[in-house]
């Protein structure tokens, strides 16, 4: 009667993940929403619906294909306006709009939108009033004095590029005395330099506070989990602080950091568009604008500039990738904690580590899914004296059952003196039950790590493997039931089962079947359904950790093939157990 309860409670809670399993992946792993057709006539009318319905992506990005068309049409009219300079280096392409000195064009080069290869490559910066607008911009605020504002046009030499051999500076005269410059210079990377300058050729001293911002839209935010964050984002007295949510600064209105600010703006999964002061203290806000938009301030203290002398602040923009050698870099040249954007969280002792294992790899082969295979290799090298001591403990596990059944009979009414009778017997014969343990319980942080890994890294964004798999970093995108994509239908979440997900179900059945057989029936049963309960728990996951588990699998299974001709007792038991299972049920 209870192995019947045990049975019916297994299928029920099998079944409750098989169909509550849609509503679950939906809400943590969302992909992209399929671009719906979209007529030439109307898609700006359809794009101004709000589309803060639709769930944001893993990535980011418009989630509407209106908008998307939107922003392509407003993009090309913003650009097409003149009065802009360009912006030509090897990690940044864009251009500054002159009214204003706002930086609002910028596409990082060496990141593409999608894996196809001529595919454009990622914007991250687009003006005011597009639907993925993102701009910086910096300014001063003035006390009886006139300041540049964002209709003031700039000038800057004819013909001038902003390269990094070659910075340009704007500049504006109020008329009245005061010249004000901003002169921009780019690294190879993602960092403009942004100095700000005030000269007072008037005969009063004036009062005067720079600034900084950064502008932009949560529609194109990534997704925010509560394992990698997204949205507002910053150091502030040397500590980087992910605990700020849009949601959080739509409903305070504006979240004021406390301490000095080392850097602030906001991040998505793998990009990022910050500020830093330079040499001075520096305050830094949040803000919700409304109309889904929001803003990260900096601001400096106010100054008074005497007749004849000039103030000067330096701000870092940074926009781009957040490739972590070259968030490192930064943080080198002086930015406080700027490594630490990425969200590692608590275990980056642990994840870092394995992070620069697999890049090493990498570099030596090429291939990051080769790469996963060799890193899979080396962990599984390292525990194997793990594993030996495993098999061992469970061969000696075996030798006394005999024992251990004569016990839980002699004692079956007296259960604390059958466990004082049962931890007697281990100590006598040297046995400890939770050695098999072990081993699995040291590859958790591993897997942790490389799921980290997969999702944050962008090294590891659109990294092919071999045959379909064009991108390590997402799921696996050939499912079985439409025939790897022949048949014109998606399937649903739950049946979304890719070839990766299905080669993992089987290389653990092979693993589970090689394990002794378990004494008590329930477990057996748990054992029996687990790989494919786990098929269809990471077919959603990213394919490189699909690829690490069966790797990790199949060494298994040779290392069980290896370890039972180590321990011929071992193998015998579970030969025995099999033939009187066999029995049993003729």
């Amino acid at each position: 009667m209870e192995n019947q309860r045990n049975i019916i409670l297994a299928v029920l809670l099998t079944a409750l993940v098989l169909f509550g399993w849609e509503a679950g992946v939906g809400y943590f792993y969302p992909q992209a929403k399929t671009p719906t057709k979209v007529e030439q006539a109307g898609g700006a009318e359809k794009a101004s619906s709000p589309s803060s319905s639709i769930k944001p992506t893993r990535e980011g990005g418009l989630r509407d294909a209106a908008d998307v068309a939107l922003e392509k049409q407003d993009l090309k009219s913003a650009l097409a306006e003149g009065g802009r300079l360009l912006i030509e280096a090897p990690g940044l392409s864009g251009s500054i709009n002159l009214t204003g000195a706002i930086v609002d064009d910028l596409v990082i080069n060496r990141h593409r939108e999608t894996v196809k290869k001529d595919s454009g490559p990622v914007r991250i910066f687009s003006p005011a009033g597009t639907p993925a607008q993102q701009f910086a911009q910096f300014g001063w605020v003035g006390s009886g004095v006139a300041t540049p504002n964002a209709k003031t046009v700039w000038t800057a030499q004819k013909d001038a590029r902003l390269t990094p051999s070659s910075p340009v500076t704007l500049s504006w005269n109020d008329g009245s005395g005061q010249t004000y410059s901003i002169r921009f210079a780019i690294d190879k990377n993602y960092m403009i330099t942004a100095e700000q300058t005030v000269d007072n050729k008037g005969s009063a001293p004036i009062t005067v506070q720079p600034f900084g911002l950064v502008n932009r839209t949560d529609q194109t935010a990534s997704l925010d989990t509560w394992n990698v964050h997204s949205g507002p984002i910053g150091a502030f007295d040397g500590s980087v602080s992910f605990s700020t949510n849009y949601s959080d600064v739509s409903g305070k209105g504006t979240v004021k950091e406390a301490g000095n600010t080392d850097w602030i703006g906001f991040t998505d999964v793998y990009w990022m568009s910050t500020l830093a002061p330079v040499g001075s203290k520096a305050e830094g806000t949040f803000r919700s604008l409304g109309n889904n938009l929001f803003r990260a301030d900096l601001i400096y203290d106010q100054s008074i500039v005497q007749p004849g002398q000039r103030l000067s602040r330096t701000t870092k923009l940074f926009a781009g990738a957040k490739e972590h050698n070259v968030l490192d870099a930064y943080e080198k040249q002086g930015i406080t904690n700027f490594g630490l954007a990425i969200d590692w969280g608590w275990f980056r002792w642990f994840e870092k580590p394995i992070f620069w294992l697999l890049v090493k790899l990498f570099s030596l082969v090429g291939n990051f899914g080769v790469a996963i295979i060799l890193l899979t290799l080396i962990v599984r090298g390292i525990m194997f004296p793990i594993a030996q001591r495993q098999f061992a403990s469970m061969a000696a596990m075996r030798a006394i059952q005999p024992k251990m059944k004569a016990l839980q009979e002699r004692y079956k009414d007296d259960k604390q003196k059958q466990q004082q009778e049962v931890m007697k017997l281990y100590k006598e014969e040297g046995v400890n039950p939770l050695a098999g343990c072990l081993p699995m319980f040291l590859q958790i942080p591993v897997f942790f790590a490389l799921y980290k890994t997969l999702i944050l890294a962008i090294e590891m964004r659109h990294q092919p493997f071999v045959l379909w798999i064009k991108d390590l970093s997402a799921p696996d995108p050939l499912h079985i039931l439409n025939l790897f994509g022949l048949l014109p239908f998606d399937p649903p979440g739950f049946l979304a089962i890719g070839v990766l997900a299905l080669l993992l179900g089987i290389t653990m059945f092979l693993q589970f079947k090689l394990n002794p057989a378990q004494m008590d029936p329930t477990q057996q049963q748990i054992f029996m359904i687990m790989p494919w309960f786990m098929m269809f728990i990471m077919a959603p996951f990213a394919s490189g950790l699909l690829v690490y588990w069966i790797t990790s699998n199949l060494l298994t299974i040779a290392q069980q093939k290896f370890l039972y001709s180590r321990h011929p007792q071992l193998k015998a038991q579970a030969e025995k157990d099999a033939g009187d299972k066999k029995r049993v049920k003729a």
